[in-house]
């Protein structure tokens, strides 16, 4: 992977932790074991310091930077959706934040809270745990129903399992001209998009 030391600051990763090779690391980085960071994924620790927590993951082509002195934080089991802007702000234990969601400066996502997808969370506010915000700017809708807490952990222990996976079989390789014979089929997984779930009820 891109990894920078940057101003004595040398990214660490646990070696239990899975980042891809077309990720970006510079400086002030620490990444927890059963982590799982994406392609394009760009953690920028140069101002501040950057932390992904035990079991974290951040998804393809995701932005995380802060303001000088300030930190990027997300506690064990931090969901980060593809393509998410994290700046200078905390995102508790359990949290989800949404696809293309931006997160600003000193913003507290709440333990297990979910930010919308395409969300955007002005400085300075604050989540409760628990609950789903969405909009922009976004806002307190309503607190969250077991069922979607339950999904979401799912979700996240996926993520771990891939970190696993990958760290076992993901290899650089040149693509094949043709499908192979018999080319096996995906297992189908337990996690399902959300509102198939709210549909099915």
């Amino acid at each position: 992977m891109p990894c920078y030391a940057f101003e004595g600051f040398t990214p660490v990763v646990d070696a239990r932790a899975f980042v891809h090779p077309l990720a970006v690391l510079i400086g002030d980085v620490s990444v927890a074991a059963e982590c799982y960071v994406a392609p394009g994924a760009s953690l920028r620790g140069d101002f501040g310091r950057i932390v992904l927590g035990t079991g974290s993951n951040v998804q393809d082509n995701c932005v995380l930077h802060s303001f000088p002195g300030e930190d990027v934080l997300l506690e064990a089991d931090a969901h980060v959706g593809h393509g998410a802007v994290l700046h200078g702000c905390r995102v508790r234990r359990g949290a989800l934040i949404g696809i293309h969601a931006v997160v600003m400066d000193d913003v507290e996502v709440g333990e297990q809270a979910f930010v919308g997808a395409a969300s955007f969370v002005r400085a300075g506010f604050v989540i409760p745990p628990r609950t789903l915000v969405t909009g922009i700017p976004a806002r307190i809708v309503r607190e969250l129903k077991a069922e979607e807490l339950a999904w979401k952990a799912t979700g996240t222990r996926e993520y771990q399992e891939l970190a696993a996976r990958c760290l076992a079989t993901l290899r650089e390789v040149s693509p094949l001209a043709a499908p192979e014979p018999n080319r096996p089929v995906r297992p189908v997984s337990a996690t399902v998009p959300l509102h198939t779930i709210e549909r099915a009820k």
